[in-house]
Formats: C-alpha cells, sequence, structure tokens
C-alpha cells in the first residue's frame, strides 16, 4: 500500500438512539445510529415500528385488503 493515502483508521465509540453503545473502528470521527443489534427487532425478536410521518398508515390503507359485500 502506497504511504500517506490512506484515511486514519482508529477506534471509534457508536452510540444508538435506544442509549447502548460499543467499540467499532472506523475512519469517521463518531457514528450515530437509530436501530442497533440491541434493539432490532431481527435480534430481539419484539417488532417495533418506526413511524416517520404517518407513513405505516397510509402503506397500510393503500395496500389493506378490500372486503367484498
Amino acid at each position: 500500500m502506497k504511504e500517506g493515502i490512506h484515511p486514519e483508521y482508529k477506534e471509534v465509540k457508536v452510540l444508538c438512539a435506544c442509549g447502548e453503545s460499543f467499540v467499532t473502528r472506523s475512519t469517521s470521527p463518531k457514528i450515530h445510529v437509530d436501530i442497533c443489534s440491541m434493539c432490532h427487532p431481527f435480534f430481539t425478536g419484539k417488532q417495533k415500528i418506526l413511524d416517520a410521518e404517518g407513513r405505516v398508515e397510509k402503506f397500510k390503507k393503500k395496500y389493506a385488503k378490500k372486503t367484498k359485500k
């Protein structure tokens, strides 16, 4: 590898919105995430829906199965 062209790769602290934090390596000085392995539904087994501006309801309304009368 050439000298002097690569960014500094150092240990950084990752902060999640749920309050969890862990250390990893990155070229960024800080990392903030919305979902980590401690609060992600795949790892916890609990479903948690993050609704941004009513998009979940809009999706459900648009794709809801219509019943025949």
